[in-house]
């Protein structure tokens, strides 16, 4: 019995994926996804999760997000289904490359290889989420199906162990809800939050949750009275339109409450209203309803956001303002059409549904090509590459003009040097200086919306290390490093020249035995530094004569001392033993009266005593 309820479950969830791409499928997909859907059913038969569920409710569920929430098509509702199948199952790569073709078995092969939790402090670990960001440049699916996987986890990590909950959600909160925020997909971004919010701040979440609850009549009351005579004007006009109202992300209630010093009771932009319009003339349309909302209700000026002229790196578009109420509270309004909440909602899945109708494609093209770009040197530091990338996913942006009027997004605190590499690397490599609205102004200077800026070039500049302390964006960056990379290992190659002809005169071999025993007595890691000090004369040769040679070999004299040290104590030792000898030095009798010869050091002293001994004992025997 109750194998035949799972088996009806089973069956329900199914038949809800085909429903989530009603729209989007013909008969043959149908038969496609109902493939991979028995081949998923009967490798993961005998499996269950953590809850006490049967394994296939997973990969029904993040397929079902594919459709529903994210947008996808066919072939990512199939890999969706299958992406489990590899590394759990008896199913190889090549199985599904001969049941589903190339494109499916390279989305789970790139699914395959960031599977797992993540440990961010081991560079083996974090080399597994690079790999995830490789992927982006080739199939994005790969990353907006992680997502959806990571997304069903989270709902579920109820029944997972208090030490992996935080684990998960802690990795969730560093980088999956960037990644959402980054790819548009606002929806899962939010839910991502909260959910880490959930198990990492378990007191405050409940806390907030709670007053949120409380406070849900009111608020609805609230937003009734205040929205009245905005839909009235809009029916007049014949809007076709929908509202909705949305309530901040607990995390980012939490944080204004920490920010601002305040208590929940009063933070007043808890909530916005979003309106949404059916319209073709889209901006115009937008305008006009802003028009309308700012002859009822007096805006901020200085929280005008107009996303629809000047959409954001994802492609997100809206109008936001933020009004006052006749209570004297702020509540932001968002302006926008079906098509941009469709975008906003589903994201990059959505933007390349309406490439064809819209110019923001460039922009989210553009993004993956500055990855592709980055990406392009893969034994980059892989710590520096997350922390740096993940900088950048939640970054807010500005816009900027070039003298001509294109439009460049940047990140907030974007320098012109940082500018100069976003319109070309080899720009940025030789720039010398820039002119924001026709000023001259300092490499470093910090960029604003609106400014219009040149940049200045010079054939004889190249990248220097200074430029590091004030460039903020990833490809900047790089590319400032890689420059300084080349020109230390060329460097390099004249320190290199310079210690061979060096070897030579002193009569020692150039081999990788010397070269390391150099490196020890000098405390240099590495070869390239220790080629690039010599070049810039920072290695002293003469210390080379504290290093012993033997047949243009060498060797350490302090292996040397280290061997006579042990063979005198321990002769020491046994002469200390001799009824008729006589000891001097450390641990002889104080009455003894001696005076050490100033012709004897240390050193001279101990091989003088060791020889003497050694002759005495050859004369008795």
């Amino acid at each position: 019995m109750e194998e035949a309820l799972e088996n009806k479950m089973i069956l329900n969830a199914y038949r809800g994926v085909l429903r989530s791409i009603k729209s989007r499928r013909s008969k043959e997909e149908t038969k496609i996804i109902r493939k991979a859907f028995n081949l998923a059913v009967n490798a993961h038969r005998n499996t269950r999760r953590k809850s006490g569920e049967p394994y296939i409710f997973h990969p029904l569920a993040v397929a079902r997000i594919c459709g529903d929430e994210i947008g996808l098509g066919t072939i990512s509702i199939v890999c969706a289904l299958m992406h489990d199948t590899v590394e759990d199952t008896t199913i190889t790569l090549s199985d599904i490359e001969k049941i589903f073709g190339q494109k499916v078995k390279s989305i789970i092969d790139g699914l395959t290889k960031i599977s797992g939790e993540f440990d961010f402090s081991s560079s083996s670990q974090a080399e597994n989420f690079k790999k995830m960001f490789l992927t982006i440049p080739d199939d994005v699916r790969v990353i907006l199906i992680k997502l959806a996987d990571r997304l069903h986890n989270m709902r579920t990590l109820d029944s997972m162990k208090e030490s992996n909950k935080l684990k998960i959600a802690s990795e969730t909160s560093y980088l999956y809800a960037p990644l959402a925020h980054r790819l548009g997909l606002f929806s899962i971004k939010t839910e991502l939050e909260d959910l880490s919010f959930k198990f990492t701040n378990p007191n405050e979440y409940s806390s907030i949750t709670n007053k949120l609850e409380k406070t849900k009549a009111v608020r609805e009351r609230f937003i009734q009275k205040f929205s009245l005579p905005i839909k009235k004007e809009l029916d007049k006009q014949g809007f076709k339109y929908q509202l909705k109202a949305r309530t901040k992300g607990i995390p980012s209630i939490y944080k204004k409450t920490q920010e601002k010093g305040v208590d929940f009771e009063d933070i007043f932009d808890v909530f916005a209203l979003r309106i949404i319009l059916d319209s073709n003339d889209e901006k115009a349309d937008c305008w006009k309803v802003y028009s309308i909302v700012t002859d009822y209700y007096i805006p901020n000026p200085e929280r005008l956001r107009d996303w629809i002229s000047y959409p954001k790196q994802n492609g997100y578009e809206s109008l936001h303002t933020t009004l006052m109420s006749p209570t004297g509270k702020w509540v932001e309004v968002q302006i926008r059409t079906q098509r941009m909440d469709h975008v906003a909602e589903k994201g990059l899945a959505a933007h390349w549904r309406y490439k064809d109708q819209t110019e923001n494609n460039t922009r989210l093209d553009k993004w993956i090509s500055d990855i592709r770009e980055i990406m392009e040197n893969r034994s980059r530091n892989t710590t520096e590459f997350l922390d740096e990338f993940k900088n950048n996913l939640y970054s807010d942006e500005i816009y900027v003009f070039t003298p001509k009027g294109d439009l460049f997004s940047l990140p907030v605190k974007s320098t012109a040097l940082d500018f100069a590499f976003s319109v070309h690397s080899d720009v940025g490599a030789k720039c010398i200086g820039a002119k924001v609205n026709s000023k001259l102004v300092p490499l470093s200077y910090s960029l604003k919306s609106g400014d219009q800026i040149e940049i200045l070039t010079s054939k004889t500049q190249v990248p220097k290390e200074g430029w590091l302390e004030f460039v903020i964006t990833s490809k900047a960056k790089y590319k400032i490093k890689q420059s300084l990379k080349e020109e230390h290992r060329v460097i390099a190659l004249d320190g290199k020249e310079i210690l061979k002809r060096k070897l030579k005169n002193l009569k020692i071999n150039f081999t990788e035995d010397n070269i390391k025993l150099l490196l020890k007595h000098f405390n240099i890691d590495e070869h390239t530094e220790f080629y690039f000090q010599i070049a810039n004369d920072n290695i002293d040769f003469r210390k080379i004569k504290q290093i012993r040679k033997k047949g243009g070999e060498l060797y350490s004299t302090s292996s040397i001392t280290k061997s006579i040290k042990k063979t005198f104590e321990n002769l020491v030792n046994k002469v200390k033993k001799e009824d008729n000898s006589i000891f001097i030095g450390e641990g002889a009798d104080p009455n003894l009266d001696y005076t050490l010869s100033t012709c004897c050091n240390p050193l001279t002293w101990r091989l003088c005593f060791w020889i003497c001994l050694n002759k005495r004992r050859n004369k008795n025997s």
